[in-house]
């Protein structure tokens, strides 16, 4: 049972990260015996993988028709950062009022050891490490491991335009420091327990990010479809 466990887990893990990765094209028919194929593995865990991830929000499920990756759409972009800013300034808040002086200290020196790296050289998958690493401390800090699964999973959804966006930020900001300083701001609020002004600075953070989200999504379409040459 565990072997069986570990495969399922395996496949789902490698599938979750085609999807997040638009490996499939957007609302795109998956195709379950090529799947099979390339994972070396049934169709019986395939199957269960693909409706994991249907629950969490990569793919979706036609009745007769089969599995489907999910859709590309500013509409759909803009309800998952929504769902962002919902989560985070939710969690800033809670990290207010429960955080401990320590553990907000521990997360304040954790920024300023990698402050340095944050800088237009940087790999773009790099900084996002950075970033999402700095988010999920925050939001750890909220004692709600709940929040803290939701915005793991929305992190996943939006991963692929946020390297776009990213990409595109390094050119606009020479000295790749806009984001650091946004969090250090964040940082200093909660380290006062000012639980508004963190969530002002939180919401202004993401919701910045938010409005180049029309254009990643024109990018992510021209880099998905890029013809066969």
């Amino acid at each position: 049972m565990a072997k069986s466990e570990s495969n399922v887990d395996r496949i789902y893990q490698a599938l979750r990260r085609m999807a997040a990765d638009f490996a499939f094209k957007p609302d795109a028919r998956i195709n379950e015996s090529a799947l099979a194929a390339q994972l070396n593995a049934s169709r019986t865990p395939i199957r269960e993988a693909l409706n994991r991830l249907v629950a969490e929000g990569f793919l979706t499920f036609h009745s007769g028709r089969g599995f489907f990756c999910r859709s590309l759409s500013p509409e759909r972009v803009m309800d998952l950062y929504e769902a962002r800013v919902a989560v985070e300034t939710e969690a800033v808040r809670l990290a207010c009022e429960r955080g401990s002086d320590e553990a907000i200290a521990a997360l304040a020196r954790t920024l300023e050891a990698v402050a340095p790296d944050y800088i237009p050289a940087a790999d773009a998958e790099a900084l996002l490490a950075l970033d999402e690493a700095y988010h999920t401390q925050l939001c750890q800090l909220s004692g709600n491991a709940e929040l803290c699964r939701m915005l793991d999973n929305l992190n996943d959804r939006i991963r692929y335009l946020r390297l776009i966006d990213l990409r595109r930020l390094r050119e606009t900001a020479p000295d790749g420091q806009s984001m650091v300083s946004a969090h250090r701001r964040i940082v200093d609020a909660v380290s006062r327990h000012d639980a508004e002004e963190a969530t002002a600075q939180m919401r202004s953070h993401i919701e910045r990010r938010r409005e180049g989200a029309t254009q990643a999504v024109r990018d992510a379409f021209a880099q998905l479809y890029v013809p066969d040459l």
